[in-house]
């Protein structure tokens, strides 16, 4: 027990708190966080792979020696003649297939840059809705401790009204439990703060002692589309996802003209140079010895008999084509409906916040009201704290109106490919 303590206090003492801008958050989250890092390798990869597709065009040149020593007619080392060194250089001149799928591993970098920025959205995402959730709940903390103020206020009244005997002890009872109630909310509070904080620490990529508290005056959401049309449309064309079901039809249709081209020719440069000695007895089965042997010339290969292999391939890939086709349609249905349904969410959530100020405003006013007439010995000390009551809960259910616009237009943000414009 003693150590575990030790362990916690030690922790405790190396933890750091974070205050950050939204901007500073999504700069962070795009430089740090693991899941974009791996998102960069994925790109990595894709880019080593368009360089192995061209090899093939690309000069290859072996040198080595095909040393031995003949007995009788100088016959091939694994197809070449002995020789004390020899040099050979290839390179494809003319490969339809290849060069068809040297496209098809460009457009696949396509698409994985395009999985990358998708992966940077969601990441982004995640960032503001829990720099948005942090600050809310930072709110309604401030809100109930000033409740928990009124309510020892409101106790500490009611305790003198009993002893003057204006007031059941039922009643005290009564403002404890409300004192109670508070104490336990905001503990709830405290704890979905710091899990939140700790979860935005974690998706930076900073330890998990860490914490980032979110800066009060970067907090609003901006709008991007002012009309439901405006949103649909940003979500077709910003569509990260309908961004990479093209580029993989695209790749595919690559693949399968690759197939149709195996059909054509294919010609290589080819180079070759030998160094021969006369202990393989070539001055003795051949007119003229040569020590130094070189050739160039291109290879010819025409396919006569088509592939069957080729064809299945390319029936497979036509098949694949048919099959992106229709999520391209399936998820163009659901990425405008999502913006339409986004967009009105948001206008439900303008309308709700606009109603609780309104209703704060008034619950404010009704404080002012009891509070003067209070003065003039014309209210009770109970209705004065009730309302004040009431102020605070309409403060609190403003915090939490205000927390579903941000979070609606965040989501609007996804559904519109818009995210990443909070950095700007």
């Amino acid at each position: 027990m003693r150590l575990l303590f030790g362990f916690l206090v030690v922790t405790a003492a190396f933890a750091e708190v974070r205050p950050m801008k939204l901007k500073v958050v999504l700069e962070t989250a795009m430089a740090q966080n693991p899941d974009v890092a791996l998102a960069r390798l994925e790109e990595r990869k894709a880019a080593d792979a368009i360089r192995a597709a061209r090899d093939p065009f690309m000069p290859r040149v072996i040198v080595g020696s095909g040393l031995a020593y003949s007995s009788g007619f100088p016959m091939s080392i694994e197809g070449s003649a002995p020789s004390i060194v020899e040099a050979r250089a290839t390179a494809s001149l003319y490969n339809r297939p290849q060069k068809l799928l040297l496209e098809k591993s460009r457009e696949q970098e396509r698409t994985t840059k395009i999985g990358t920025e998708e992966r940077r959205e969601a990441v982004a995402y995640r960032a503001a809705t829990l720099y948005v959730e942090a600050g809310r709940i930072a709110e309604a903390i401030k809100a109930i401790e000033q409740q928990i103020i009124n309510f020892e206020r409101s106790r500490a009244n009611t305790v003198v009204l009993i002893e003057e005997g204006r007031e059941l002890p039922l009643e005290e009872k009564r403002a404890r439990l409300k004192l109670a109630q508070a104490r336990q909310r905001l503990q709830r509070l405290q704890f979905d703060r710091e899990a939140a904080e700790t979860d935005l620490a974690l998706l930076l990529g900073f330890p998990p002692e860490d914490r980032v508290q979110p800066v009060e005056a970067e907090r609003a959401v901006p709008v991007v589309s002012d009309t439901e049309t405006d949103a649909v449309l940003n979500a077709l064309r910003n569509s990260r996802e309908l961004q990479r079901l093209d580029s993989q039809l695209k790749a595919k249709s690559w693949e399968m003209k690759s197939f149709d081209a195996q059909r054509l020719p294919t010609v290589d440069l080819v180079a070759q140079y030998g160094r021969f000695a006369r202990f393989n007895n070539y001055d003795k089965f051949f007119n003229r010895f040569d020590a130094n042997n070189g050739q160039l010339g291109m290879s010819f290969r025409i396919p006569v008999l088509p592939s069957l292999a080729a064809r299945a391939q390319k029936d497979i890939a036509s098949t694949e084509i048919v099959g992106l086709r229709s999520q391209v349609s399936v998820a163009r249905a659901r990425i405008a409906v999502g913006a339409r349904r986004a967009w009105q969410i948001v206008a439900q959530q303008q309308l709700a916040t606009e109603v609780a100020k309104l209703d704060l405003e008034v619950a404010r006013d009704q404080v002012s009201v009891l509070l003067a007439l209070y003065e003039e010995g014309r209210a009770a000390l109970k209705q004065l704290e009730e309302a004040r009551l009431q102020e605070s809960e309409k403060w609190i259910a403003l915090f939490d109106t205000r927390y579903g616009l941000d979070r609606a237009r965040l989501d609007l943000l996804r559904e519109t490919g818009n995210v990443l414009a909070l950095m700007k």
